[in-house]
This record gives C-alpha cells, sequence and structure tokens, in this order.
C-alpha cells in the first residue's frame, strides 16, 4: 500500500544453561487496512531468573500485546494503544501474583521486562520497561534508545526496579520519533545485548549477506561467545520504504470508486432509492433515501462536482461515514445500513427527522435557561462519545446539530472530526488546519499548543451562550485572532448585558469555560455540564462584575469623561497659580 511503510524483520531465540527459555519474543506485519491503521509491531519480554514461572509472564505479555494491540480502535493514537493492552496484561499478571507465593515475594512470580517498537506510517513508537534495550544501529556505534531500569546495590547484585506484574500499576516508558528509509533498529535482552557493539552487527550483516533472522543468530552466537548464559533474544528491524511526507490515509477506501452519476428523484443508486434532495452545498448533495432492503429512510451524500479534484477534501467526505461506524452513541448521526461494497463515492448516514439547533434558536429568541441546559447536557454526550475514541469534533455550530422529534439531540456532519489514530498513520500528529466556523473556534487553533478536548468544550460553550444570548461571548473578536497579542486583547462580555434575569454565577461559568488558556477551562464536558447544574462555592461567591466587564463601552466613555474633567481641573488650576 502507498500509505504503509515497508520493512525487514529478523529475529531469533536461545535458551541459557539454567532451564527453559524465559524470554519470549514475537512481531506482527498486518496486511491490508491494519497495516495503514496500526502498523509494524515488534515486542520481546524476558522473565525474571529467580522465578520458575516468569516465563508464562514474559509468553503471556508479547502474545497479549500482539494480539490486543491490533483489537483496540483504529481511532484511537499508538500510544493509548498500547499503554491499555499494557496495562491490562500488567493487572491480569499482578493478580495472578496475588493468588500464591509471589504474594509475599514477587521474586518468585510471573514478573517480566517488556520492550517493544511499533512503526506507524512515518513515526516509529516505542514501549520499554525493565532492562531489556532497544537500540538504532549506527555505522560506528549503536544508539542505546531505552533506560536500564535496574538497581545495582553493588557489583554482584542488582534488582529490576521497574517490571511488568510486581504491583496492580507499572510507569511504562514511551517514546516516539520520525523513522527514516534505511534505519536499522536491534532489540536484545540483557542476555543477549551485553558484548554486542555496532561492529558486531555490521559482521553478523555482512556475513549473512543482509539476512536478518541470520544475522539475529548469528548476534546471539556472538553473545554466547562472550560468556554469557542467560537466555538470548535478539530483533532486527529495517525501514525499507516510507510513506511520502504528505501521503494521507484513504481510510475510505475511496481509490477505485467511481464518481457518482447525476442524480435524480426516484433513481436507484448502490442499494437505494431517492426520494427527493434535501439539501445542496458547495461540499456535498444530499438526498433522502429508503434502503431497498430494509426499507429505511436515509440520508444518501456525494460529493459536489467541485471537489473532483481536491483529494483532501474527497479524504473529509468519505471520513464522515468511517466515524460514524465507529460511534455508539444515540447523540451521534449513524451510518444507515451494514457496511457493504460499493461502486461510487457517495456516504449513507441515518436520516433524522427533525431541526437543527439554528432552528430551534430562531423559534426560541429568548430561551430558558433549562431548555438550553438539557440541549447542552445531551450534545456534550454526543462529544464524550468521540472524545472516549481520541476524536474531536472541531466543528461544533448549530447547523450541525440536530433536534429529531422525540426530543433527541444528534451531532452531525462529521467530516471534520480529527481522529488521533488516523492523522498519525498519515503522517502528522497535528490536525494542523481550522476545520470549524471561525466563530466558534478556540483561540488554541491559531495560536498555542494546538487542539485538544478541551477546545471542543469551548465551542460547546460559545454554543451554550449563543443560544442563551443570541450574541458571541467576544463579538466578533474571536473569529479574528492570528496572533498572541489578539488573544490577549480578548475580552468577554458578560451574557447578563443581554439577558439580565439569568443567575450571575451562569456568567462565571461561562466565563471559565471560555478562557483563552485552554488549561484555564474545566478539564471535560462533562465538568463544563455539571458546572451548567450545579455550580460551586467559587460560582456562587462571584458577585457583581466589574463594569469593565459588564458594560466595556460604557466603561471607556465614562473614563474617557473623566479624564477630560481632570485635564480641565488641572488646567484651571494652573492657571490660577499664575
Amino acid at each position: 500500500m502507498a500509505d504503509s511503510p515497508r520493512v525487514a524483520i529478523g529475529q531469533h531465540s536461545a535458551p541459557g544453561h539454567a532451564g527453559p527459555n524465559q524470554d519470549f519474543h514475537g512481531a506482527v506485519l498486518p496486511e491490508g487496512h491494519l497495516l495503514a491503521t496500526k502498523g509494524v509491531a515488534l515486542a520481546l519480554a524476558d522473565g525474571i531468573g529467580s522465578s520458575a514461572v516468569s516465563q508464562i509472564a514474559s509468553a503471556a505479555a508479547v502474545r497479549c500485546f500482539l494480539d490486543d494491540y491490533y483489537a483496540t480502535p483504529e481511532a484511537w493514537s499508538t500510544r493509548r494503544s498500547a499503554r491499555q493492552v499494557l496495562d491490562a496484561t500488567n493487572a491480569w499478571l499482578h493478580a495472578q501474583n496475588q493468588r500464591g507465593d509471589a504474594r509475599f515475594d514477587r521474586d518468585r512470580g510471573q514478573v517480566c521486562t517488556f520492550s517493544a517498537l511499533v512503526l506507524k506510517g512515518r513515526r516509529l513508537h516505542l514501549l520499554h520497561v525493565g532492562d531489556a534495550r532497544v537500540y538504532r544501529v549506527h555505522a560506528q556505534a549503536l544508539e542505546q534508545l531505552t533506560q536500564d531500569h535496574r538497581v545495582h546495590l553493588s557489583s554482584a547484585e542488582s534488582y529490576l526496579a521497574r517490571a511488568l506484574g510486581t504491583g496492580p500499576h507499572v510507569e511504562i516508558d514511551y517514546d516516539c520519533w520520525e523513522a527514516e528509509a534505511g534505519e536499522l533498529y536491534l532489540l536484545a535482552t540483557d542476555g543477549a545485548h551485553a558484548g554486542l557493539d555496532a561492529a558486531a552487527v555490521q559482521a553478523a550483516l555482512a556475513g549473512c549477506g543482509g539476512a536478518l533472522d541470520a544475522a539475529a543468530q548469528a548476534l546471539v552466537a556472538q553473545a554466547r561467545a562472550h560468556g554469557s548464559e542467560d537466555d538470548a533474544t535478539v530483533q532486527l528491524l529495517r525501514v525499507d520504504a516510507l510513506p511520502p511526507p504528505d501521503a494521507t490515509l484513504h481510510i475510505a477506501a475511496r481509490e477505485g470508486l467511481a464518481w457518482p452519476p447525476a442524480l435524480s428523484a426516484g433513481q436507484s443508486f448502490e442499494g437505494f432509492t431517492l426520494v427527493r434532495e434535501l439539501h445542496h452545498s458547495a461540499r456535498s448533495q444530499v438526498w433522502l433515501a429508503t434502503d431497498d432492503t430494509t426499507g429505511q429512510a436515509a440520508a444518501l451524500k456525494v460529493p459536489a462536482s467541485d471537489l473532483r479534484d481536491q483529494p483532501a477534501q474527497l479524504d473529509r467526505f468519505a471520513l464522515e461515514e468511517w466515524v460514524a461506524r465507529r460511534i455508539d452513541s444515540p447523540h451521534v448521526v449513524r451510518a444507515a445500513a451494514a457496511e457493504r461494497p460499493r461502486r461510487h463515492l457517495c456516504v449513507a448516514l441515518d436520516y433524522i427527522e427533525g431541526i437543527t439547533l439554528a432552528q430551534w434558536r430562531i423559534d426560541h429568541p429568548r430561551p430558558a435557561l433549562e431548555a438550553v441546559r438539557g440541549l447542552v447536557a445531551q450534545i456534550a454526550q454526543g462529544l464524550q462519545a468521540l472524545h472516549r475514541r481520541e476524536m474531536l469534533h472541531q466543528d461544533l455550530r448549530p447547523e450541525n446539530v440536530m433536534i429529531d422529534r422525540g426530543g433527541t439531540v444528534r451531532l452531525i456532519d462529521l467530516g471534520g472530526v480529527h481522529v488521533a489514530g488516523l492523522a498519525e498513520a498519515g503522517g502528522s500528529t497535528r490536525d494542523g488546519e481550522v476545520a470549524g466556523t471561525l466563530q466558534y473556534t478556540a483561540p488554541e487553533y491559531f495560536v498555542g499548543p494546538g487542539s485538544s478536548e478541551r477546545s471542543d468544550l469551548f465551542a460547546l460553550a460559545v454554543l451554550t451562550y449563543h443560544l442563551l444570548g443570541g450574541q458571541l461571548p467576544y463579538g466578533l473578536d474571536a473569529a479574528r485572532v492570528r496572533t498572541p497579542a489578539d488573544v490577549r486583547r480578548l475580552r468577554y462580555v458578560p451574557l447578563r448585558q443581554f439577558r439580565p434575569e439569568l443567575p450571575p454565577w451562569l456568567d462565571a461559568v461561562l466565563h471559565k469555560a471560555l478562557q483563552p488558556d485552554p488549561l484555564r477551562r474545566q478539564e471535560t464536558v462533562s465538568e463544563f455540564v455539571f458546572d451548567l447544574h450545579q455550580p460551586g462555592p467559587a460560582f456562587l461567591r462571584t458577585g457583581t462584575l466589574p463594569l469593565v466587564e459588564r458594560h466595556p463601552v460604557r466603561f471607556w466613555q465614562w473614563s474617557t469623561l473623566l479624564l477630560a474633567v481632570a485635564v480641565v481641573v488641572l488646567l484651571g488650576l494652573r492657571a490660577f497659580g499664575r
């Protein structure tokens, strides 16, 4: 696949002189979409020599990682996927140790070191705990990329400070960097890395004609020749080719799909019968359709003709259904019917019979606080469903929220969603673009640390403010932010300036959620919703806001007037003094 790396892998393991091999290793080079969305993984583990059962731990650690990592959601980042798997594995090993003699002596339990490399897109990810090592191999040196978690009490006595299975929680070292074609990486347990150097690695490669399995075997033999009596395992990873830096990940397999023909009511298209056009914009055409198999209503979208030569926009178009199929929430639009082969580029979503939040705002120009809180709570649940999958909506606005006839609120238009796992696989870990409407976009998209879940929180707070007051919290200034100076000039306009009957604490809650600095906002959308329903003492103690915040124009008018009076008085005193 053009958007996936190409690698070569070699590995070998040999037992020591004191019993069964307590090392375990493995590698997975998947095919198809998993190669693009999850990448290539290598892992090795080393059981502790004082335990007669630690080989069980090392085998479980490697097998669980290589199996379960590929079962985690494709939307998750590599770091989150790997940590979730390793945390679960560590908890299981620790639970086994609590049942036997190892409960009182961890040196007799299921304990092991663990190291792994994952190559996804153009980036390498390193996970490590213990004293195995990962090196980058240079012509003249081995560059150690891991830290040994071993404490030496004396020249003859030491112990592992960190390993899987020693406690209910474990700290896993993580690192990530841009890979380069032609690089070679070496993973080795402590029984193998003693005595190894760059010359030995280069000699093993040359002596085996570049065959990595044979080179790994030669390096294990080299460790034996240097006196190692411990279990010894070596893995080699060579990066042969990488996707281009500007590669995009075609997650919906839109390559090979034909451009949709001109559509008309009554036409049969991709297993649907078109009923009538619902919407037409510069990005897409939306039709009400019925599924020919189930009879269910669906919203069928086809791209606008202007997008034909815009591959990035077409990827965004195809992303919407991909995201919808991976979110299970009553507050996020669902994909229509079961996934099935298609001949044309299109998106099929559930049809929502109702109105947009924009129309609801027109119908309720001065809504009650309770009504708005109910809507906001449902929107927040939809955002939380996305956030649990490491997704950001990025385009939250009244036009992208639907209220069905039963009062259920759903997020729609998922084409702007940022998916951490896909961005990572496509060669970038930053979203790097403004997908949403500027009036609802958090300042950090333009200036600052970049987007996060708190960026969606900012948009939700703007939406809340707009529903209640019909205005924007920073006027049009937030849409003009481009520099740090622009951020510093932002001044929150109190909501009670437009709705004085609302409680004073409401402005305090909204003002916190709308802070230009994301770290000063609530941490999650659920915390914001809680504050809207049950404001804490810090919000309730809020007294009357100063005039500069309640009525900034009036403040500056009075300030100018007082300054003018002061100048006149001073001039008069000066004249009188003469």
